[in-house]
Formats: structure tokens, C-alpha cells, sequence
């Protein structure tokens, strides 16, 4: 009895010992951005792991988490509940009678659903990946099979069980217009924060919308989140004239960058690698690596104070052959994880932890005669000796130098793809400077200069 009461000591200590470790994520003291607790630059480099607690076993949910550490990743959203009726890989019930007040708890057993959801989060800690946890997914409060009661018995439990994780970050919401029982939104919002002081929250909403429409000064609320969504130009057909921005995902950034109180802000769900454009006709043309590397840095560039990555397999772990899967899914997601995006997304987070953080803002104003529009809109950002500015489709565009507030003493190409950088020479000290970036012109032939 001693011995197993020693081992069980350990177990918990380790456990307490890697929570203690990784540090808490909170918002900088600029309200723009996020730093972690012991005072360092926390960019947002985010994966939507959706289904991962009840279509992935340990097993499965360990490489899925080492790979995406492998790749950069420091966020994995996911769903905690897809459906009132979810059942994990091991075949365990979430709820009793799918009602969401009454989880279903199994003491001892470790594949119970909810401690399965343990499991999988202390495997993220050791990895450095915090898990930004949906409680519920939007359809299902949508169609009333949720009270305001039943989700403050359920947001009380989830807080109780999970504040005691440090990588934890709340995303009330699941694709929904906040709007859709705005009652239930609330109490969930409030509830969390009630009873979870230690851990941010925002709001996952619907395509084409930020959480700002609705709870932008709820006190819950800790920084908006847009879903820049999966329509192209021409499919964006939207009546609704303030979300009405195509593919130019900057524009959320833009209209929420304005607002007060001043709120850190960012694209948690845009077009994903390797799905239709639109989502539901698989005929339709698929987005690649490229347009993903356009939507972050369009976001990121804009203000974003990170940027969350979306691959179609991967999101809702397919296996060909396995089940049905959705949206046109014809992949493996043991292989897609390893897609190009995927593995580029690193370059973005790399770029941006390299310079001064905090003091990062939009510079829209160093461009000029940006008046082209779509793929050949320029992005620019500037901080405390450098400015950046990405061309998605590598054309040829002018710096006012007398804008970047710095002399310029160096100027290079970096490359989106490969991380790879490439000298500029004879940059001149001020005025409007025509830049080049190497290539053809070409969509996907995307190019950052940076200037120090």
C-alpha cells in the first residue's frame, strides 16, 4: 500500500510540476497582444484540432501534439463537445441523458471521456501547447437543447475541473452568430469568468463575423476573435455590409483595432489548407499553402495578435475508409499534418518574435499608391527600429522611408516559404523607394521586405 501511495505522490507531482512550468498566457499591457506571465512575447500560432478529444486515442493525441510542438504551434483549439450524444475513441459518453449539466464521471477509469480530456491536456503542457477549449459547439444551443441553467451548471463544472491548468484559454461560442441565444453566450462567458480568474476567454463566431458585434465590452471577454471564413471573393455574398470583405480577412482586424475599450484581436478560423473553396462543393478549387500564408500575414500585419491554422483532414482527424468525413475530405490526417502551410506557418512566428514585440503596430501609411486591391494589396507593420511589409503576389511596390521613423542601414526579402532571407543593397536612407522582390509576379509568389 505504501509503494502505490508513493507512486501515486510522483504522478501527481509530475503533473503539478509541468502545469507549474508553463506559464500562464495573459493580455500585454498594451491590451493588444499576449504575453505570458513571467513577462515574454506570446504570439498566437494556433491549430483547429477540433475533434481531437473524441476521434483521437492517447496514442494518436500524442503525435498529433508533438508534431504540431515539432511545427511551432503553441495553440490548439478544440471542441470539448462537438455533440450532446459525443462518445470519446474508447467509446465513453460525455453526458448523462445528453444533458450538459450532468457530465458523466467514471472514477478511476482512465478513458472516461472527461478524463481521456485530462490526459490529452497535460500531454499539450509538456509540449508547451495550450489548449483553447470551445465548451460547446454553437449548433446545439442553436437548436434549444441548452438552457441558461443547464450552462451554468456546465460552465461551473468546466472551470472547477480545468482552472487548475495553466494552458488553458476559454473560446465560448462554435461558429455562431453570437447573436443565437445570446442569453445562454453570456451566462457560459460569465460563469467561466466567475469562476476561472486565471484563464483568458473570448468567442468563436460565425463566418464573416467577429465577437465584437456582440461582446466586445462584456467584462468576460478578454480579446475579440474573428472567422475570417472559407468563401472566396465571388462566394462572399454577404447582405450584411460591415462583414462584407471577401477574402480580405486585415479588414476585421481594421474595424476591431478601432474599437474601445482597446482589446487584443485575431483570424481563429480562416480558409483552411486543402478544403473547397466555400466548403460544401468538393468540386470547387481547393485552398492551398499559399492562400493560408496570405491570410496570416494579411491578419498578423494588420494588428492580429496571432493567427490560427486550418487543414481539412486534420481538423476532424480523418482516416480514409474509417468513417464519412466532411466538407470533401479526401486525405489521410496523418499525412496532412505534414502539409506545406503546416510546415510554414513556423516562418511568420519566427519573424515576429525577432523584432521588438510590444510595440508593433499597422503602417499602412509607409505604403503609397496602395490603392490596388485583393491579392495585390500591400500589408506593412512597424516597430521600434524595423518595419515590414508582405506582398502576396511579390509585385513591385514603393516605401516611403521618411515614414518608417528610423534610418534604414538594412534591408532584405524575407521569404514566406522557406524562412529563408535574401539581402537588399544600396537601400537608400529616405525618401519613396521603389522595391522589387525577386521573381515573376504570380499569385503565391509571396515576399516580406523587412527594414532595420
Amino acid at each position: 500500500m505504501k509503494k502505490i501511495i508513493t507512486i501515486a505522490v510522483i504522478l501527481f507531482w509530475a503533473v503539478a510540476q509541468s502545469q507549474t512550468d508553463l506559464p500562464l498566457i495573459k493580455v500585454s499591457a498594451n491590451q493588444r497582444y499576449f504575453e505570458t506571465t513571467d513577462d515574454k512575447p506570446f504570439f498566437w500560432l494556433g491549430d483547429t484540432g477540433w475533434l481531437l478529444f473524441v476521434k483521437c486515442n492517447n496514442e494518436e493525441a500524442v503525435q498529433y501534439l508533438e508534431t504540431r510542438k515539432q511545427q511551432g504551434f503553441n495553440v490548439v483549439q478544440v471542441m470539448v463537445l462537438h455533440a450532446l450524444n459525443d462518445t470519446n475513441v474508447y467509446g465513453d459518453s460525455a453526458l448523462v441523458n445528453k444533458n450538459i449539466a450532468q457530465p458523466q464521471m467514471t472514477d478511476g477509469a482512465q478513458n472516461n471521456y472527461w478524463n481521456h480530456i485530462d490526459f490529452v491536456i497535460q500531454e499539450a503542457a509538456k509540449r508547451g501547447i495550450y489548449m483553447a477549449m470551445v465548451p460547446i459547439w454553437g449548433g446545439n444551443v442553436k437548436a434549444g437543447k441548452v438552457t441558461t441553467q443547464q450552462a451554468a451548471a456546465y460552465a461551473k463544472f468546466l472551470a472547477g475541473r480545468y482552472s487548475k491548468y495553466n494552458n488553458i484559454i476559454w473560446m465560448n461560442g462554435g461558429d455562431i452568430p453570437g447573436s443565437e441565444k445570446i442569453e445562454v453566450w453570456k451566462t457560459i462567458g460569465a460563469t467561466l469568468r466567475q469562476y476561472d480568474t486565471r484563464h483568458l476567454i473570448t468567442f468563436h463566431p460565425r463566418g464573416r463575423t467577429s465577437s465584437s458585434v456582440w461582446f466586445h465590452k462584456e467584462a468576460w471577454l478578454d480579446f475579440n476573435m474573428f472567422q475570417s471564413g472559407h468563401k472566396d471573393y465571388a462566394q462572399d455574398t454577404s447582405s450584411n455590409e460591415t462583414n462584407h470583405y471577401g477574402e480580405d480577412n486585415w479588414k476585421f482586424v481594421k474595424a476591431d483595432y478601432k474599437l474601445l475599450p482597446v482589446k487584443p484581436t485575431m483570424d481563429g478560423e480562416p480558409s483552411y489548407e486543402n478544403i473547397p473553396h466555400g466548403l460544401h462543393d468538393s468540386l470547387q478549387a481547393r485552398w492551398t499553402a499559399a492562400d493560408v500564408r496570405r491570410y496570416a500575414y494579411w491578419s498578423v500585419f494588420a494588428g492580429g495578435a496571432g493567427f490560427t491554422y486550418g487543414e481539412n483532414a486534420v481538423m476532424q482527424f480523418h482516416t480514409m475508409g474509417a468513417a464519412r468525413g466532411s466538407f470533401g475530405v479526401n486525405q489521410n490526417w496523418k499525412e496532412t499534418i505534414h502539409s506545406p502551410a503546416a510546415e510554414q506557418m513556423k516562418y511568420l512566428k519566427t519573424l515576429m518574435l525577432s523584432k521588438p514585440y510590444f510595440g508593433r503596430m499597422p503602417a499602412q501609411e509607409i505604403i503609397t499608391d496602395n490603392t490596388k486591391d485583393k491579392y495585390n494589396y500591400i500589408l506593412a507593420t512597424k516597430g521600434k527600429g524595423y518595419a515590414m511589409a508582405y506582398t502576396f503576389t511579390g509585385r513591385n511596390f514603393t516605401v516611403d522611408l521618411d515614414k518608417v521613423s528610423f534610418k534604414v542601414t538594412k534591408a532584405e526579402w524575407f521569404n514566406p516559404r522557406s524562412g529563408a532571407t535574401i539581402a537588399i543593397d544600396n537601400v537608400r536612407e529616405s525618401g519613396a523607394v521603389e522595391f522589387n522582390p525577386p521573381g515573376e509576379p504570380a499569385d503565391g509568389n509571396d515576399w516580406v521586405l523587412v527594414l532595420e
